[in-house]
């Protein structure tokens, strides 16, 4: 992304049923991480606009909660239709403004829609519940209401899939909704954007806004807005639910992650390695459940590393939309440089090149798989989160030393193990300090009905995205006890 003086030429915005350029005086351009292309001209948006899409949401929410979820779901399943016949087109938007490949794109969309299919059955998932004579003549019953205005803050690594982790569900319970997508990445919103407002959708009910920190600043502060959903880096996260809490706001702020598989010597170390392999490289590693660190146990080292070399010396890095390429860029030359910057260090303190793509040829900015082994506890890889194609392994001798080593990372989004032994995973399952497991699975990314867990530094808050947690998020619940006496009661 780079910045230059000129007019912006792209109306990114989508407030109150109306697209509109950002009001900033500066023009950003889309970068294809590929070939350094510019894709567009965009001015981002300042505290004006912001205050202008919340008080759209604000003046929208009144006739939305009234209306029927029945009703509400219909725009919904339009939406999802609409999805499903341009997803190749999103897809390809995608890869172009974030450059990982047509495949993994398309996948992306397809666990974004499916929670768009699990919030039509808001009918049945915000109900509440009831109980006659809670005393003698008394009633009392739990009803769900939506809170008002709404928002979420979006990272550039999921640029579809992210954001339909929280826009079905807020509307759906009738909240009014405004999305902050990465300003690196807004395209893939903006397309998004322009098949929701073809399903009929209200105006201000669902509202675009692409900006950088003025305009996450403006959805933290002003008083309308209920509610904000966050997704990037843990330092960002920690800043989003401190200023949010203390402006009165629900919040809830998945962080960064340092995944930890497990190698058992009983795994099947092919399937193993090309599954922990799609893990760390998929995405150009650009994502919070990726493998960033591998704990072979005993004497699976050997076979596990062999296996994993063969493998991910074979992948081909590229551009994403050219056949055959199985691995895109990072998204930006700072990230590749901060990348680049990690791997130094980690080896300057001790680690070994198992596999080195850091001299990757090309304009765009491309590392290839890199695999380090030998890094301590105390080398700077072992506490940091990557995002990139890098993947560490260790050695341990027991299955209790692994869960040790990995117990001590600061995050814990995801953990993984490799394994024939059902008393191993179940002791792995039971103990690992992290909100989402995986068994024999590189990438535990839960269903769209269960929720997207994580624990410690991976998440601020109390509910997570997606499925029942997405409908506690997004409601409050109000509580009534009733008596009506007889002798009160009106005689016909």
């Amino acid at each position: 992304m780079a910045t230059t003086s000129a007019t912006a030429t792209l109306e990114i915005n989508y407030i109150n049923g109306a697209w509109l350029p950002g009001s900033s005086s500066t023009v950003t351009e889309i970068i294809n991480p590929a070939n350094q292309q510019s894709l567009a001209q965009i001015a981002l948006s300042e505290e004006a606009d912001t205050t202008r899409a919340i008080e759209a949401a604000e003046a929208a929410f009144p006739q939305w909660r009234t209306t029927p979820p029945q009703d509400r779901i219909q725009h919904m399943f339009k939406f999802r239709q609409l999805l499903l016949e341009h997803a190749d087109e999103i897809a390809r938007t995608t890869t172009q403004e974030n450059g990982k490949t047509f495949a993994e794109a398309r996948a992306e969309l397809q666990r974004g829609i499916e929670n768009v299919e699990v919030s039509c059955g808001m009918p049945i998932l915000m109900q509440g519940y009831n109980l006659e004579d809670v005393a003698r003549g008394i009633d009392e019953m739990m009803i769900r209401q939506p809170l008002g205005v709404t928002a979420a803050i979006t990272p550039f690594n999921f640029p579809s899939m992210i954001p339909l982790w929280f826009l079905p569900y807020a509307l759906t319970t009738g909240n009014t909704f405004i999305l902050k997508p990465s300003e690196r990445v807004p395209l893939t919103a903006k397309f998004i954007f322009e098949l929701l407002e073809q399903t009929g959708l209200p105006k201000g009910v669902a509202n675009l806004v692409v900006g950088a920190k003025p305009a996450v600043d403006t959805l933290l502060h002003h008083p309308s807005v209920r509610a904000i959903s966050f997704v990037g880096s843990t330092p960002v996260a920690r800043y989003i639910y401190g200023e949010g809490s203390m402006h009165g706001k629900r919040v809830q702020c998945q962080g960064g992650a340092k995944n930890y598989v497990v190698v058992m010597p009983d795994a099947d170390m092919e399937t193993t390695a090309k599954i922990v392999s799609d893990s760390a490289f998929g995405c150009a590693g650009q994502r919070c459940l990726a493998v960033s660190v591998a704990l072979t146990v005993a004497d699976s080292v050997k076979t596990f590393n062999e296996a994993l070399l063969s493998i991910a010396s074979k992948i081909k890095t590229g551009n994403g939309l050219e056949e055959g390429t199985t691995m895109g860029p990072v998204i930006t030359q700072q990230s590749k440089q901060r990348i680049l910057g990690l791997v130094e260090e980690g080896l300057n303190r001790g680690g070994d090149v198992l596999l080195d793509g850091r001299k990757y040829e090309g304009e765009g900015n491309f590392i290839a798989p890199t695999v380090i082994s030998n890094i301590d506890a105390s080398n700077p890889l072992m506490g940091s989160e990557i995002f990139g194609p890098v993947l560490t392994v260790n050695e341990s001798q027991t299955l209790d030393e692994a869960i040790q080593v990995l117990s001590k990372s600061a995050y814990g989004n995801s953990a993984a193990i490799f394994t024939t032994s059902g008393a191993a995973a179940r002791k792995f399952r039971y103990e690992v300090p992290t909100g989402n497991i995986g068994v024999n699975i590189g990438v535990a990314a839960p269903m769209a009905y269960f929720p997207f867990s994580g624990w410690r530094d991976s998440f601020m808050g109390v509910m997570h995205g997606q499925g029942k947690d997405a409908v506690e998020f997004y409601t409050d619940k109000k509580v009534v006890i009733e008596r009506w006496p007889k002798e009160w009661s009106r005689k016909f």
